[in-house]
């Protein structure tokens, strides 16, 4: 036997579509938490961060190869530092745990244990104000010449202003009026105080490089500074927020800022503008997709993704979300409907954007239309308490648990739960949901809702297909008769959803597309279909062993070693095809002689996406796919 060793490869990949920007956060599907409310380790009744560490396994057990877990891999924590209010918006102390969770301790074993089963974690961060029993602002009202008078905004009179919702703004303390935009409990900050700005680096710095979170989500971001009478989206605020995003680049350029900024699309994305916040939420697509469900018609959820989400954002570059804690359960909205609720979280899981689920929206948790009530304990199993503790919660819990909980619907395959554990594997299984391009697709049926998937490294496609009518919807017709932009060809079409196939599809020289697959969607059903390009690459006389190390097929990772033993004396030549069956590179390996050759491939330059390899040598060959991730 002889072998050769250390033979690389260099590939150029030459397309004609540009791959757009893509983060980690990109491939993640967050699940927001709060804490009071998930689970509780010690009897108390509030939920605690030796709960939420013993219950990680429900989120993501770290285990690739498991389904059991809801398969989640980043969440974001409502606020966690030291407050003396049950919803924790009111910080007194910015780098201390609150104590009804635990300890800084219990928390940085949370997160290391986050870490080490692959989900990432970001918190609250309520900078817009804190709570006016901050030691800041009890120094600062003490006197109107207090070391901390200038790091909040005071007037000698009462200006007796209003703000935006024609709440009151202005507070007296001790015969002088400070500006709180929410209460007076929280007195806003002063970011036109340098040492304000300093001392929220020092407090970033701790939780970014000694605790290691790996982001944070800002509160109230438009209203960070004022100007005169501008209260919101001032000039200033972008100015905080590109010194901000600056300065947390600095200590991990990994780090994610995801802003709230609650308002229309037109406002919301000068925030995501590459010089500020990575991403925002998206308000209007939230309230879009709820509208289509309980409307029967998807036209206004089109029109916003069709052409005003695509003209607004850096690609992909905006949070989605059915609702959030300050408004009422998703499943509420939907009349209890299971159906509609299981259309939501597909429309939810397969939209382009960085996906966000509300902790219990996988088991139809209810709620009233009071904040506490969209904030009740987790419902965990039907027995006492739901399972969330041994104690009285410190929230009533509603009675659909009994139905309506984790340990019931994990064995019933149709259930809510079940279908969100589904699709988010779907989802992180198929590249093109995560960071593929859209384009939208017409159908003759005003029902149903439409789309393609598809990354520029790759042939795939993904087309999600969501019926928003309460009928049954047979062969569902999809087009678009001018150029589509995405690539020519045959392709084969699977249902990933009941994992059959369905029919092909053809893309024609100019980019149109005109298909019936062979579905039925039920009321409220949804089909994501699966597009393969048919390649027409087929096998010669085989290599007698051809052998791919480091997890065949996927992935390279991004250096792996193709093992081949030649049936004669002679060269091997190695050929890499992308899906179209076109040879973007080639190496031959000029030793010869019989016996077991081994080729390190290095796929650096090439871009995430599934490749063919050939092997020849003489008169034999032999084809294998692999897929490149990044």
């Amino acid at each position: 036997m002889k072998f050769f060793k250390s033979l690389f490869l260099s590939l150029v990949l030459c397309t004609l579509l540009t791959a757009q920007t893509t983060y980690w956060w990109n491939d993640a599907v967050f699940y927001e938490i709060f804490v009071r409310s998930f689970y509780d380790n010690n009897g108390d009744g509030i939920g605690d961060f030796k709960g939420l560490t013993e219950k990680l396994d429900y989120l993501n057990d770290g285990i690739d190869s498991t389904t059991t877990d809801l398969g989640i891999t980043a969440l974001w924590l409502m606020p966690i530092m030291e407050s003396p209010s049950y919803h924790g918006y009111d910080v007194v102390d910015y780098k201390k745990i609150e104590q009804d969770y635990g300890t800084n301790q219990d928390f940085q074993v949370f997160v290391d244990s986050a870490h080490a089963k692959g989900i990432k974690v970001i918190i609250d961060l309520v900078l817009n104000h804190t709570s006016n029993k901050n030691p800041w602002f009890l120094n600062a009202k003490s006197d109107p010449h207090a070391a901390n008078r200038d790091w909040y905004r005071w007037n000698n009179t009462n200006p007796a202003t209003k703000g935006p919702w024609g709440q009151t703004v202005w507070h007296n303390a001790n015969g002088y009026y400070y500006y709180g935009l929410f209460s007076s409990g929280m007195p806003d900050l002063n970011f036109f105080n340098q040492e304000v700005k300093d001392e929220v680096a020092n407090i970033v710095r701790f939780w970014l490089d000694t605790v290691k979170v790996d982001g944070f989500r800002l509160d109230a971001v438009k209203y960070l500074c004022e100007e005169g009478n501008l209260l919101e989206d001032a000039p200033s605020t972008f100015q905080y927020l590109r010194e901000f995003r600056t300065m947390t680049k600095s200590i991990n350029p990994e780090t994610v800022s995801v802003g709230e900024a609650w308002s229309s699309t037109s406002k919301v994305s000068p925030y995501v503008d590459g010089t500020g916040l990575d991403f925002c939420f998206e308000f209007e697509i939230a309230g879009n997709i709820i509208g289509a469900i309980n409307g029967g018609s998807p036209a206004a959820l089109i029109n916003q993704m069709k052409g005003i989400i695509q003209q607004s954002y850096p690609f992909g570059q905006y949070g989605t979300f059915l609702t959030n804690h300050d408004q009422q359960r998703i499943f509420s909205q939907l009349g209890n409907n299971i159906d509609k609720a299981k259309l939501a979280a597909s429309v939810l899981l397969t939209l382009p954007g960085v996906p966000f689920l509300y902790y219990g929206e996988e088991i139809g948790m209810t709620s009233g239309s009071d904040d506490p009530s969209k904030r009740t304990p987790l419902q965990w199993t039907s027995g006492m308490n739901a399972g969330f503790t041994t104690g009285t919660p410190w929230k009533t819990i509603p009675t659909t648990f009994v139905d309506y909980n984790i340990e019931t619907m994990s064995t019933d395959s149709s259930s809510l739960l079940n279908w969100y554990k589904k699709l988010i594997r779907i989802r992180q299984n198929n590249p093109s949901l995560m960071r593929g391009k859209y384009y939208y697709l017409s159908s003759t049926n005003t029902s149903l809702y439409v789309s393609a998937r598809n990354l520029s490294s790759s042939n795939e496609i993904i087309i999600p297909v969501h019926n928003f009518s309460g009928s049954v919807v047979n062969n569902p017709n999809f087009y678009r008769n001018d150029f589509s932009g995405l690539p020519v060809g045959n392709y084969k079409l699977t249902d990933l959803i009941s994992k059959t196939d369905v029919g092909q599809l053809t893309i024609s020289g100019n980019g149109a597309i005109n298909c019936s697959p062979s579905i039925s969607l039920s009321p409220y059903g949804s089909a994501i279909l699966k597009a393969d390009k048919l390649t027409g690459i087929k096998d010669q006389k085989a290599v007698n062993t051809f052998r791919l190390e480091q997890n065949y097929p996927n992935p390279f990772n991004p250096v792996t070693e193709i093992n081949f033993d030649i049936p004669a004396s002679g060269s091997v030549k190695l050929s890499v095809y992308n899906l179209l069956g076109e040879e973007i590179g080639t190496l031959i390996n000029g030793m010869m002689g019989e016996g077991v050759h081994s080729i390190l491939f290095d796929a650096n330059e090439l871009n995430s996406g599934v490749y063919f390899y050939k092997l020849e040598s003489g008169g034999s060959a032999q084809i294998r796919k692999m897929v490149v991730v990044r």
